[in-house]
């Protein structure tokens, strides 16, 4: 009767621990999309002409500054966020849980654009680093850099709402 009652009390914990585990491993978690917030605009220019405005979402705080555009699908072609640092320095990115293709435009501390990494790949960790010190990083989707035909000396302007 002994063996009898162990063995089935190790069937019945054998048997709680498999349908335990079996029900973890097909439990998902649903997180809702993180939706693009408006708190600016900027305006990119060559000389007086405006080669772009875009609505800009900011990354100020250091949360948003080490989650960036982390866990987005997709960005609408007019929209971009810019990081703002509290003074210039060289500042380097990387695309992990990106999974939007990314331009990198660096501005230095009086607006203008002192370097570029263009194309970056989505979910790459390859360090992204501004060539001169840069006091403002935009990243916009890929290929607007050069779609814009922006250079180094180009300008920008924030408008904050």
């Amino acid at each position: 009767m002994k063996k009898l009652m162990r063995f089935l009390s190790l069937g019945i914990i054998l048997g709680i621990i498999f349908s335990c585990e079996e029900e973890a491993k097909n439990t998902s978690i649903d997180t809702d999309e993180i939706k693009f917030t408006k708190e600016a605009e900027l305006y990119l220019l060559k000389g007086e002409d405006t080669l772009q405005k875009l609505d800009i979402e900011l990354a100020e705080s250091s949360y948003e500054k080490q989650t960036g555009l982390m866990y987005r699908k997709t960005m609408q072609p007019n929209q971009g966020m810019l990081f703002v640092y509290s003074e210039e320095s060289i500042h380097s990115f990387y695309m992990k849980n990106t999974y939007i293709p990314l331009d990198l435009i660096f501005f230095g501390k009086d607006s203008s654009v002192v370097s570029f990494q263009e194309n970056a790949k989505p979910l790459d960790e390859t360090s992204l680093p501004s060539k001169v010190p840069a006091q403002f990083i935009l990243e916009v989707n890929a290929g607007k850099a050069e779609e814009w035909q922006l250079t180094e000396g180009d300008k920008m302007i924030l408008l904050r709402n």
